[in-house]
């Protein structure tokens, strides 16, 4: 940069959340910087496979941000049209026995309480919905409001509409604070950005940024890898997976874990996921964390056994010990909000979690509660000793 910004607001990451936070604030009036070491969605944005759901949500804040994440999502499709290819597909969970199929039931009678559609698949009909499904599974529940958008395309698109200054290749190095502490904005290796508030929106590197600001946040990256098939004629309909995906999903274990998830794609390869394991930064290539999804899918869809995977690809999800993303205002440190920490869900809850930030930054009353996303809701490292 050859002269110093200034703005209302820096947003610190152009993946989809840092995309969101921009477009809401630059909604509401502000005008807003958005900075990144690397490319719009060169981080998890763009290893991701741009799910917007419900069905893996629990009844809680968390499902609460994906309804608010939806609506929105369904507003920005019909202004954006086939630009971020939105696609209402639904989602299919499966149960391979009776007592499965009952957990999966419970799960979905408290989500419809919290207003989720989610419909009862008896066996005999599953047929009817994925004809490819393998045989003798006990049943499943659809979720019809599970969407899709091709994730690089939507955050660039959101850049994009928001208005905003894009400021790409500049690592943040520093985030200055005045005497009383107050965020001054960020200085990177381009130049100084002044502002009076800095939105923290680096994703896995949420930690790092939150700890330039003399803050804690304990997130860590948790490695998954995707397989990708040769193109295929549109043979899996839904996003389908496995009951014990959403167990996954909320554990706390750094091992290996894989559940299958297998989704069609408009262009034609097949998308098989999900692995998770923390393994820091490793991007090394796990042939175990590979054949484990393999052989999942392959359960869930014996056709795929006769199907080449043509690459890979891996990604790194921004962790949180109890799975919930910090949003909003650091008390710690005022003039810093946060936004990340949404794990695997970011894509899906960008919408929501940038309206909220949105909403606190112009001084409004956020449409829900943000005291579960607390940013300062764990210990600092030293307490916690």
């Amino acid at each position: 940069m050859s002269k110093r910004l200034t703005c209302d607001v820096v947003v610190v990451g152009a993946g989809m959340v840092g995309a969101a936070c921009a477009l809401y604030a630059a909604r509401a009036g502000l005008d807003v910087i958005v900075v990144d070491r690397g490319p719009v969605a060169g981080g998890t944005t763009g290893a991701g496979e741009g799910n917007l759901l419900v069905s893996d949500k629990e009844p809680g804040p968390e499902l609460d941000l994906a309804l608010l994440s939806g609506r929105l999502w369904t507003e920005l499709a019909e202004e954006l049209g086939e630009l971020i290819e939105y696609e209402r597909k639904g989602g299919l969970v499966v149960a391979s026995t009776p007592d499965g199929l009952d957990a999966l039931e419970k799960l979905a009678t408290g989500q419809r309480t919290a207003g989720v559609d989610a419909m009862r698949v008896a066996a005999e009909q599953l047929h009817d919905l994925e004809p490819h499904l393998a045989p003798g599974l006990a049943g499943g529940v659809l979720y019809p409001e599970d969407a899709q958008v091709m994730p690089t395309l939507a955050a660039a698109h959101l850049v994009r509409a928001s208005g905003a200054r894009l400021l790409t290749g500049a690592t943040v190095t520093e985030v200055p604070r005045d005497r009383a502490g107050t965020v001054r904005g960020v200085r990177t290796d381009r130049g100084d950005i002044d502002a009076p508030y800095v939105v923290n929106a680096a994703g896995t590197w949420g930690r790092e940024l939150a700890a330039l600001a003399g803050a804690s946040l304990p997130v860590l990256p948790r490695r998954g890898f995707v397989l990708v098939t040769e193109p295929l004629p549109r043979l899996v309909r839904h996003k389908v997976y496995a009951a014990d995906y959403v167990a996954d999903v909320a554990s706390d274990s750094a091992a290996l874990q894989t559940s299958p998830v297998v989704e069609g794609t408009a262009a034609g390869p097949v998308l098989v996921g999900a692995s998770r394991e923390r393994v820091g930064f490793d991007r090394s290539l796990s042939l175990p964390a590979l054949r484990a999804l393999a052989a999942g899918a392959t359960r869930l869809f014996p056709f795929l056994e006769r199907v080449r995977a043509m690459r890979t690809y891996l990604g790194f999800r921004p962790y949180m010990p109890d799975h919930l993303p910090a949003i909003g205002p650091d008390l710690r440190v005022p003039g810093l909000f946060h936004a990340c920490g949404h794990e695997g869900a970011g894509i899906g809850l960008s919408t929501g979690t940038g309206q909220l930030i949105a909403q606190v930054l112009t001084g409004g009353t956020p449409e829900l509660a943000l005291a579960p996303f607390r940013p300062d809701r764990f210990p600092d490292p030293e307490e916690a000793v």
